[in-house]
């Protein structure tokens, strides 16, 4: 319906703001200030990151009451990846935000959020260019798999930092005699990292495929 297509319209359009303005201030920081701006990386932008990155999780709601037709599982996957990462392992340890691995996240992150809203913008109101399209459902298909090393080389840095504090790590008192750990929990999430980053490439080859067919980009264009 017009209503709802025009309110995905103004949410794809908020969401390209966020990220645009940080994808921007990233850029000029570095030409600016070189290296030395990559260590405060997460200071300078990290609270429009993080409001862009729950707001996403609307996203799921969408495919859920079936106003966005995109495949549930791997979206699901993809928000919650980002979630986890970002609130759990980044926002908790101070020590970890001043890192490089940060900044090469979110600068991956970043870079395909600004073409995928700009391709949802246009869409929404029926206009699609070649060059954006293919861009778009291409892009993706290097990047997706670097922005997972970075996020388990976060992990990764992380884990000594958890080991240390132990935030997370809860002991239950007796009668229950039960403790979690939380870098084993982090640990066995890096299998569950690696194995939904296969199932999104899938998801992401299939699409591809979908929009980038040579009658599909005909009939979209006429």
């Amino acid at each position: 319906s017009f209503t709802m297509n025009t309110y995905l319209f103004v949410y794809d359009l908020m969401q390209f703001c966020g990220h645009s303005w940080i994808f921007t201030n990233m850029i000029i920081r570095f030409m600016s200030f070189g290296k030395d701006s990559l260590a405060d990386t997460f200071y300078s932008i990290g609270l429009v990151m993080r409001l862009c990155q729950l707001l996403s999780i609307l996203e799921i709601l969408h495919i859920l009451i079936g106003i966005d037709k995109s495949r549930l599982f791997p979206r699901f996957l993809q928000i919650t990846e980002r979630i986890i990462v970002l609130f759990v392992v980044i926002n908790s340890q101070e020590e970890v935000q001043g890192k490089y691995v940060v900044c090469v996240l979110f600068f991956l992150w970043n870079l395909l959020d600004v073409v995928r809203y700009t391709y949802n913008m246009l869409a929404r109101t029926g206009i699609y260019y070649l060059p954006l399209t293919w861009l778009n459902f291409s892009l993706c298909i290097p990047l997706y798999p670097l922005s997972v090393l970075a996020k388990a080389f976060a992990i990764c840095v992380s884990l000594p930092y958890f080991e240390s504090f132990g935030t997370y790590s809860i002991k239950l008192p007796f009668p229950f005699a039960f403790s979690i750990y939380f870098p084993y929990v982090l640990k066995m999430y890096l299998l569950v990292l690696f194995i939904g980053m296969c199932v999104i490439i899938h998801n992401l080859f299939s699409e591809r495929k979908a929009h980038l067919a040579t009658g599909n980009i005909k009939r979209k264009r006429s």
